[in-house]
């Protein structure tokens, strides 16, 4: 008898729970879709968290299976207005939505799954955290473990094999942040897709064993992270994701782009640590870190800083944001986009479409009292203009400009409308720089010098201004040549380093500029101060040991010896 009590307690339940079973029929026979019993929920984690928790509550709406674009709903109400919306939301978003109507008590069961979901996880649409699933912890545990690409090929075809896209797509972005890789590319062929790393500037074939089920199901992974439409394949499209680390976070830049076989993929990579440089540090020589440091010093004017995309601008201006940045000195930026945070600065990012341009952010920013502006680059008048008068009215102003050699860029700015009076007072100091590949301190081997060519380091080095400390450079002077080994990928080379021209305004420079001299007139003064170009910069770092001919004639142009 003491049992009844609870016999009939379990029979209310059970009835009540049927009654509301028969509900949900009822109102998936009345909207045309499918009834799920609760006996046949099964729950895909990776589903449940493209939501996160509290927006399927609100919505009664909850995600529980995944392939590619397709994915399986339950809701309670598919009339109710915050369910639509969603569903809206998630087809813009290029998903084929199977929508199950289930009973309250179903659709909760389905909600207690997510305490399984990382919370970091619950907005896949945004950031992807490495290292954490459960196979990545034995393959990228350390750097050490995917630190060379052979290392990351086996670590790639083992998770690969397996057919686990998260796994996969983990480990692809932990052997590119191991092997300090700035760009990965994912390229389809015909027959398979292909993986590419590049690395201290040249790119380097990594997997090419990739298929194309795979591919797509990678490539849809990569478009919900970086919040683009899974159903535009025909035209590009950008986006970012961020990648959790401990202790950091990692921003990606991803450009997704048509091809004949399917979509490219290049994803950026922009770790904070790859940048976060001293003026030190980015391998100026003595002489010219000094003139650095006096031109930053000096409370306003303009620093330009010229050279080609990839060329390392902008980790070099980070780095003289970093030595102005004192708790007495305001410093504003503003970026297109912003790549890197930088603490206890103020950045910020140019929007077109809201109409905050480069020019109109400038001016906004001069009311904000800043002592220092970094202006991401100036590309038209207006914009060159406003920064001019920014400089010539108590500002120091740091910024870019197209031109390939430092002198180029007084007559780029004056070809831009900007006048001549008001530009050559304002202008401090330019610099030009590229980056070329440093050798390896692993396997690089001194190289023999021959008596011919000694005569004409010396020869060249005597010749370069004597603001440099030449008797360093040519007492026991030694070249050395690449080799290769397991840490540099059998390249030779490990990071780079970059080489610099720094060209101080002088006031025969302002009057010429006001004179409206040519580009040539211009060089031929230059000619004529302790100017030190980026050509001699470089045959100064082979001689110490940095890099090679090659590397710097690759890109600082064929070096003249007479």
């Amino acid at each position: 008898m003491a049992d009844k009590p609870n016999n009939l307690q379990d029979q209310l339940s059970k009835m009540r729970r049927e009654a509301e079973e028969r509900d949900a029929k009822k109102r998936a026979s009345f909207s045309h879709l499918s009834y799920l019993d609760p006996s046949k929920i099964s729950v895909s984690l990776d589903a449940l968290g493209i939501i996160p928790e509290s927006k399927a509550k609100e919505s009664a709406l909850a995600l529980i299976a995944i392939k590619e674009t397709k994915i399986a709903a339950i809701v309670i109400d598919p009339d109710f207005s915050k369910t639509k919306e969603v569903l809206e939301e998630l087809k813009k978003q290029g998903y084929q939505i199977n929508i199950f109507v289930v009973s309250a008590s179903s659709f909760n069961y389905a909600l207690t799954f997510y305490k399984f979901v990382s919370k970091k996880r619950e907005d896949i649409s945004g950031k992807v955290n490495v290292g954490e699933s459960e196979n990545n912890d034995k393959q990228v545990g350390s750097e050490q473990s995917m630190d060379t690409i052979p290392k990351v090929v086996e670590a790639i075809k083992k998770v690969n094999e397996s057919g686990k896209i998260p796994e996969l797509f983990e480990t692809i972005l932990s052997g590119a942040l191991f092997t300090k890789s700035s760009d990965i590319h994912i390229e389809p062929s015909e027959e398979r897709v292909k993986l590419r790393y590049r690395i201290d500037g040249n790119l380097n074939d990594v997997f090419g064993e990739i298929n194309h089920q795979v591919y797509r199901s990678l490539l849809s992974r990569i478009k919900l992270l970086s919040n683009l439409k899974l159903n535009v394949r025909d035209e590009p499209q950008d986006g970012r994701f961020t990648i959790n680390l401990p202790g950091k976070d990692v921003e990606v830049r991803v450009a997704i782009a048509p091809s004949e076989f399917g979509e490219v993929v290049v994803m950026r990579i922009l770790d904070p640590d790859a940048i976060n440089l001293s003026l030190q540090d980015l391998g100026l020589r003595d002489d010219d870190l000094k003139i650095a440091q006096e031109q930053l010093d000096r409370p306003y004017g303009m620093v330009l800083n010229t050279g080609p995309t990839g060329s390392g601008k902008t980790t070099t201006l980070y780095a003289f944001l970093r030595h102005k940045n004192t708790p007495d000195i305001k410093i504003i930026t503003i970026e297109d986009p912003i790549e890197y945070h930088l603490e206890g600065i103020e950045q910020t990012q140019v929007n077109d479409e809201a109409g905050y341009t480069f020019a109109g952010g400038l001016r906004s920013l001069m009311r904000q009292d800043p002592d220092v502006i970094l202006v991401g680059e100036i590309r038209d008048k207006e914009t060159a203009e406003i920064a001019v008068q920014a400089a010539l009215t108590g500002h120091l102003v740091l910024s870019t400009v197209h031109a390939n050699e430092a002198a180029a860029a007084i007559p780029r700015l004056l070809d831009l409308g900007v006048n001549p009076l008001s530009l050559a007072p304002a202008l401090n100091l330019l610099i030009a720089q590229r980056l070329v590949r440093r050798l390896c301190k692993f396997c690089k081997a001194e190289d023999q010098i021959s008596a011919e060519l000694k005569e004409k380091l010396e020869k060249y080095i005597n010749k370069i201004p004597n603001r440099v400390d030449k008797e360093k450079y040519l007492k026991d002077m030694k070249i050395y040549k690449p080799v290769g080994c397991d840490k540099c990928n059998n390249t030779g080379y490990k990071g780079r380093v970059g080489i610099y021209e720094l060209l101080v305004i002088n006031p025969q420079m302002q009057e010429m500029i006001v004179k409206g001299s040519g580009q040539l007139a211009i060089q031929e003064e230059v000619k004529k101060t302790d100017f030190v170009n980026m050509q001699q910069d470089g045959i100064l770092k082979i001689v110490s040991g940095m890099t090679t001919f090659e590397e710097v004639e690759g890109t600082a142009g064929k070096i003249v010896w007479e």
